[in-house]
């Protein structure tokens, strides 16, 4: 695949960023497009390696040996087919996925890897260019309706697929926006809406309906809708933050992570919201991960005076060690874009209490921990004596994870199962403990990756379809 020598030939080459003293003033995307010759030049690197452990790294199967020689050899039309046969929404995993592919990458054992990453949102925005994507609708009707309950990453999936094979899809989103996470929990520095309307609009002319403030269990009934439609699939996602309740949390001044990025998601996208005020104020952001880079970036562009991140976990290796062999994905050190523009990251802190004044958080205290085995084996933390500090702080952002799915409304109302974790308890089609009502995503496998909640999705759309028709023509 590729060019046969082209992985000695070319050097890894990614998107170049906006500068960081431009970038910080708005939020528009980071990356500047590659041009058509660079990603001809990454898809030359493609080696024939025989097994392509990329494809089984991706948890939608992406076909990467075969998209690559394609767009090497110039042919993105063909690149685009290939890609679009496992993927719904290339355009939002070629943002924001962290690219399993590519730490799978045969490539990766002694080299840097093929830049996949860039090459499937090049194939798409180049597909999109030039008019190779275009509303599909089906020519026959089922007859059938399905109801899915959140327009998420895995709700949008399995709305596509099951349309596509002909089958009446409403999807039902609580907030006024169709996009879930995709819409309010991920700047704009990284997906413009733009992308995701552009998506929706594509969907709408295929025939699904959409349906926004529709807070299901509030204004809409769930027996009603089960009544009422021969499938529903629940995609809602895990949308209860997991909380720091140690003293001092009532104060004023702390908020859950997700709340602060809607907020600043909705002032982007021109609503009138109630202010959480950032400017010139010293931030922490407590928790390491994605969510907690996004807050980064976020306040900086806010005006904030210093940006903290604290994480209770130890500092990732660098490099690969033993504990994450190819081809698993590395989990290294990661520093993201938002880390470039401005924060001190400390790592195995552990935040012990909130202080304030007049009823708002002014400060907050924590000690440093160290990890080790205990008698049972698990990895646990113990406070490194004489290690306890204070550290002044004006607003506290708690972007710690999520722990489930909200069980009032939907999941209490059906009396649905759930699993020891807190999330909807499913067989393996999906089906939850009720006949005809199905999961996918977050909801149903806890919090994870916008490429699994799609994979999620496709697998449910697939049984869902099973269950209607009796067989199924769909990939899954």
């Amino acid at each position: 695949m590729g060019k046969t020598t082209g992985f000695k030939e070319y050097k890894r080459k990614t998107a170049k960023k906006r500068p960081v003293k431009d970038r910080i003033k708005d939020y528009k995307q980071i990356y500047l497009p590659m041009k058509e010759e660079e990603l001809k030049e990454q898809g030359a690197r493609c080696m024939e390696c025989g097994t392509p452990f990329c494809s089984w790294g991706c948890p939608l199967g992406n076909l990467m040996p075969d998209f690559n020689d394609m767009v090497y050899n110039n042919d993105f039309e063909s690149a685009f087919k290939r890609l679009y046969l496992t993927s719904n929404f290339p355009e939002f995993t070629g943002r924001v996925c962290p690219a399993l592919c590519e730490g799978a990458c045969t490539l990766g054992v002694n080299s840097d890897p093929v830049a996949i990453k860039e090459l499937e949102l090049g194939i798409i925005e180049k597909a999109f260019k030039e008019n190779l994507i275009k509303p599909n609708p089906p020519k026959v009707r089922t007859g059938k309706n399905v109801a899915v309950v959140g327009s998420g990453p895995s709700g949008l999936a399995v709305a596509a697929e099951l349309n596509s094979v002909g089958h009446t899809v409403t999807v039902f989103e609580r907030h006024d926006r169709i996009g879930g996470l995709l819409r309010y929990g991920i700047p704009d520095f990284k997906l413009e809406k733009e992308v995701i309307d552009r998506r929706v609009s594509l969907m709408k002319e295929e025939g699904i309906i959409f349906k926004t403030n529709a807070d299901i269990g509030k204004n809409y009934d769930i027996k009603d809708i089960k009544e009422s439609f021969n499938a529903v699939v629940l995609c809602g996602g895990s949308t209860i933050p997991r909380d720091l309740p140690i003293e001092g949390r009532e104060l004023d001044g702390i908020y859950f992570a997700v709340d602060f990025l809607t907020y600043i998601n909705k002032k982007v996208a021109g609503d009138d919201v109630e202010p959480i005020d950032v400017k010139d104020k010293n931030v922490l952001v407590i928790g390491g991960g994605d969510t907690g880079s996004d807050c980064i970036g976020t306040s900086i562009r806010e005006g904030a005076k210093n940006v903290y991140q604290f994480e209770i976990m130890p500092k990732p290796p660098e490099e690969r060690d033993e504990t994450m062999p190819w081809p698993l994905y590395p989990k290294t050190l990661k520093t993201s874009t938002s880390h470039e523009e401005g924060s001190i990251r400390e790592w195995c802190i552990e935040t012990k209490k909130f202080i304030g004044e007049n009823g708002k958080v002014t400060a907050i205290e924590g000690i440093k921990v160290k990890w080790g085995k205990d008698a049972s084996g698990r990895f646990v933390p113990t406070e490194v004596p004489g290690s306890k500090f204070t550290k002044k702080v004006d607003l506290v952002l708690l972007a710690m994870g999520f722990v489930h799915p909200q069980h009032e409304g939907i999941i209490d109302t059906l009396n649905l199962k759930l699993d020891n974790r807190g999330n909807i308890a499913a067989d393996e089609n999906h089906m939850t403990s009720v006949k005809g009502v199905f999961t996918a995503g977050d909801m149903r496998r806890g919090q994870s990756l916008v490429v699994w909640a799609i994979n999620d999705g496709r697998q449910a759309a697939k049984a869902v379809d099973e269950y209607l028709m009796g067989e199924s023509l769909l990939r899954g």
